[in-house]
């Protein structure tokens, strides 16, 4: 019964498409705005997708080859077309027809259409710039990373495929239109590329209010889906004191930012029936600042693009939107290099040796040199950092986190460059605390780790994007704030916040999860409410009373029909798995595992999920075969390794485990998890010295972690090596002072 309902619910709440739903295309637009098309032409947005074309094709496809990874494309024309002839899906070569280009400039990549409107994006691209900086050339996009077809990011791959990974940002109105049952894509698309309607939503009706004539006109309302017009009527006033400008409505820009969010911020859709216009958390799931995505001072690290830096700036704070700075059409910058920042920050203050202390018209005057330092992705696309920072290179010191005087002395080092700072500006309050030191104390395992990340998340003066990754961290170390603490967090006015700090009821008993949590099913924001179904649905396996049953299950038909909006992806389907486990079906659960392979049968989170399902249903071979199955097909990695050994060690079968956890803990140092489980074998093995190498390996890359340090000395006591052993259980209660099992082993090292 309890599927039956969620499929009927799942069937109401369903993101049904919109296509075609008052799109009227940029033709209808230009009648009235000739301007903003004019502008528009030639840009980024304009070019940001198109069919392949003489007019559109920047690539030399005049039988031109290329070598990279032991493979030699061919790269020509025929019969009016571009071609490709390079490795397929098997290994193979074959030749493929280039059905769309993909962007414009600082690179050009090329589109192909597979079987079943699987439209994919090939790993070779075209450097764009020109010959004299090293452009005009064809490249590999993963240059260093050892590649065949069972990569998971070759070509053909599904992390490669346009439809899912692409498209929506690149084209106006895109309908994925999959089929699930078929694998199948009927992608389309009112225009190829970023245009007008991409922006301010569906203009339909705006267009019949255009028509009517003027003394007809409703007042007040355009009939626009999305209005971004306070951002463009905000006036600005300078501050007499300061200096500096202040928005005579800070909130105004708001709207505007978000609504460039929706495709410039590492994000993830979760809806796609909102319309446009409606907070981002309603459409899209925001990465916070994950340590694979960010440094801990929140610069930029992975591909992230410029939403999640940009709010963490005082720009943003003060209300500057990306208007501001940016010709919303041409997407040119409002003027060229430090006049830009002088349209609000005064440049005989700002713009002056005095200030910048380097030589006027030198890099190092330049604003963005110091304030947005750039990296460089998809081997030369560089970009800027938008959370336009202060210099601190004294955090580098600390932390080892990068600074943008680097770029430039890199080797005078960070403590010459701190020094220079500490004299040109002794008194300045930009070097005082800062979050990254929460970040990096919780990462390292610090004594006072968890209570520094509680205050960072509780802080109101903190950017929502800091306080909602503090959250989160500190819910992923196991430490749960006072109630007190809690209930504050999970009734932030931030939905980051709200979102993150149900992550801490993970942990919590049935009882403490429907007090805390329950409330938040009925947040405003859907990425709030989808969280609470998460951490609320092993509910559903208690006595819960009638009306709070079916409340909950309709909150479970909202996150399923979430997930149908990437029912094209195996992370979903994974998703779908842990949820049907979380509720007590194992079946379901399976199914979704079963449905992630046949989608990509090099996922990997399918095999790892399914084999510990396997493992609860005490269905160990299986897990064993299916584990060295995805070992097959995939080139190297190293869960599945580890997976696999701990897999033996339950069959009892610790000599064949071994080879396996050795080889993930040797490929994984940065885990320190897979080192300590391997160390755990190899004593068990016998082999106690082994055992403390490894360990003590472990300590030097991951001092503060509890359970390397809990390990040194628990082993260093059946070493007989008790002097070891103290000093590592002294080492562990100093960075772990409340934790119980800490005490114990304390107490009972010392009566030896």
């Amino acid at each position: 019964m309890r599927q039956l309902a969620v499929f009927i619910l799942a069937l109401l709440l369903a993101p049904w498409s919109v296509a075609g739903s008052g799109y009227v295309g940029s033709t209808r637009c230009v009648a009235c705005h000739q301007a903003e098309a004019e502008a528009w032409r030639g840009s980024h947005h304009e070019l940001a997708m198109a069919v392949a074309a003489t007019d559109k094709v920047l690539g030399d496809f005049n039988d031109a080859t290329f070598t990279a990874h032991g493979v030699t494309s061919r790269f020509y024309r025929k019969d009016g077309s571009y071609f490709v002839r390079t490795d397929g899906p098997d290994g193979k070569l074959q030749d493929y027809r280039i059905k769309y280009t993909f962007g414009w400039t600082p690179l050009q990549q090329y589109l192909i259409e597979l079987p079943n409107g699987h439209v994919q994006a090939l790993g070779i691209a075209w450097d764009s710039r020109p010959a004299a900086v090293g452009g005009q050339r064809w490249f590999h996009l993963y240059p260093n990373e050892p590649m065949d077809h069972r990569h998971p990011q070759h070509w053909t791959a599904r992390s490669q495929t346009w439809n899912h990974q692409c498209a929506e940002c690149h084209s106006t109105n895109l309908q994925k239109n999959y089929d699930l049952a078929a694998d199948r894509y009927r992608t389309t698309w009112s225009e190829i590329n970023v245009a007008c309607e991409a922006c301010h939503g569906a203009g339909g009706k705006h267009a019949d209010w255009a028509a009517l004539p003027a003394a007809k006109r409703p007042a007040g309302d355009k009939g626009l889906t999305v209005s971004l017009a306070a951002a463009a009527t905000t006036t600005w006033a300078f501050d007499p004191v300061s200096g500096k400008p202040r928005p005579s409505t800070p909130a105004s820009a708001a709207a505007q930012v978000e609504a460039c969010a929706r495709c410039h911020s590492r994000r993830g859709p979760i809806w796609s029936d909102d319309g446009g216009g409606r907070p981002l958390g309603n459409s899209h799931r925001l990465a916070l600042l994950e340590e694979q995505l960010y440094f801990a001072d929140g610069q930029i690290k992975d591909e992230v693009f410029e939403y999640a830096s940009y709010t963490q700036s005082r720009m943003h704070a003060a209300g500057v939107a990306c208007t501001n700075c940016h010709e919303p059409h041409s997407l040119k910058l409002r003027a060229e290099g430090n006049a830009l920042c002088a349209s609000c920050h005064p440049a005989a203050r700002y713009d002056t040796p005095a200030h910048h202390h380097h030589p006027a018209g030198s890099p190092g005057a330049s604003c963005t040199s110091c304030h947005m330092p750039q990296r460089a992705y998809m081997v030369h696309d560089w970009r800027a950092d938008h959370s336009i920072r202060v210099p601190r290179p004294d955090l580098s010191v600390r932390l080892g986190t990068p600074n943008a005087c680097a770029g430039c002395h890199a080797q005078q080092g960070h403590e010459w460059a701190a020094r220079a700072l500490s004299r040109w500006y002794p008194e300045s309050r930009m070097r005082g605390p800062h979050f990254a030191e929460a970040f990096h104390a919780a990462a390292t395992g610090a004594a006072d780790g968890a209570a520094r990340l509680l205050a960072v998340a509780s802080d109101p003066q903190q950017p929502a994007i800091v306080r909602g990754s503090a959250a989160s961290r500190l819910a992923g170390l196991g430490a749960v704030p006072p109630t007190p603490e809690l209930q504050a967090l999970l009734a932030d006015r931030q939905p980051l916040v709200r979102a993150a700090s149900l992550r801490f009821l993970e942990v919590a008993d049935a009882r403490t999860r429907f007090e805390q949590g329950w409330s938040s099913l009925r947040d405003s924001e859907r990425t709030v409410r989808l969280e609470a179904v998460r951490v609320l649905a092993p509910l559903l396996r208690e006595r819960l009373p009638a009306a709070q049953r079916e409340e909950l299950l309709r909150g479970v038909a909202e996150y399923e029909a979430s997930l149908q909006v990437n029912a094209d992806l195996p992370e979903s389907h994974v998703s779908q798995g842990l949820l049907a486990l979380s509720m007590g079906d194992g079946e379901q659960a399976e199914q979704a595992y079963r449905t992630a392979l046949r989608l990509d049968a090099r996922f990997v989170p399918a095999y790892v999920n399914l084999a510990d399902l396997y493992r609860l249903q005490q269905r160990e071979g299986e897990g064993e075969h299916l584990l060295r199955e995805g070992i097959d097909r995939i080139t190297f990695d190293a869960d599945l390794r580890h997976t696999l050994g701990l897999n033996l060690i339950r069959q009892q079968r610790r000599g064949e485990a071994l080879q396996w956890l050795r080889q993930a803990a040797e490929a994984e140092s940065a885990n320190a998890h897979y080192s300590y489980v391997y160390a755990l074998a190899l004593q068990g093995s016998g082999d106690g010295a082994g055992a403390l190498h490894i360990l003590r390996q472990a300590k030097s890359q991951h001092p503060g972690n509890r359970d390397v340090l809990f390990a040194l000395a628990t082993i260093s006591r059946d070493q007989k090596d008790m002097v070891r052993a103290r000093a590592y259980a002294d080492e562990l209660l100093e960075r772990f002072p409340g934790d119980r099992q800490a005490k114990a082993l304390r107490e009972t090292l010392r009566e030896r």
